[in-house]
């Protein structure tokens, strides 16, 4: 797997770094909240995981699958939710966790969902944001890293299900994908 990446973009101590400081700024959020973070898979599981052991507030957690890729590099502008949560939203403080904030249609649907569904208020903490590529106007509250318009896998995301076990994220090389 590691001769398919092309380089490494965030490697594991920056990772580790990052996901504790925005533990701290959500524990200070979130104090007397009780907030539901809802995390959307299968690419936030590793980020998710990693992230509440580092926030020191009592919440609740969900899962909710929701894809516009399928296997491929590009979105299909089309968001199907696979799974939806298994919780009550209605007067909560919500908190999705993404993997990465791309062309911002999964979010927006997402997001408006979770409105619609009466949630007191609705935030997103993403792992990595991908600004240049978005469609939507949407913006996430809490990011990690900013990154350029590369194809990403590691740490959760993937290419095609696989990479998801690779310790950091690195830019998978194009001929993989194309």
């Amino acid at each position: 797997m590691r001769a398919d990446i092309q380089e490494v973009l965030v490697d594991e101590a920056a990772l580790k770094k990052r996901i504790s400081e925005m533990g701290q700024e959500l524990t200070k959020a979130y104090q007397d909240k009780n907030p539901l973070l809802i995390g959307v898979l299968k690419g936030s599981a590793v980020f998710m995981a990693d992230l509440i052991r580092v926030m020191d507030v009592p919440m609740e957690i969900d899962f909710l699958k929701a894809s516009s890729y399928g296997n491929e590099a590009r979105s299909s502008g089309t968001v199907q939710l696979k799974t939806d949560i298994s919780m009550d939203v209605k007067d909560r403080y919500i908190l999705l966790v993404e993997d990465i904030i791309d062309t911002g249609n999964t979010l927006k649907f997402l997001m408006e969902s979770f409105e619609t569904m009466g949630a007191r208020e609705v935030k997103v903490c993403s792992l990595l944001n991908k600004h240049e590529r978005r469609e939507q106007q949407v913006t996430a509250d809490y990011i990690g890293f900013e990154i350029p318009n590369e194809f990403v896998v590691g740490y959760g995301l993937d290419f095609a299900q696989k990479y998801r076990n690779l310790p950091y994220i690195g830019i998978l090389k194009k001929e993989v994908y194309e």
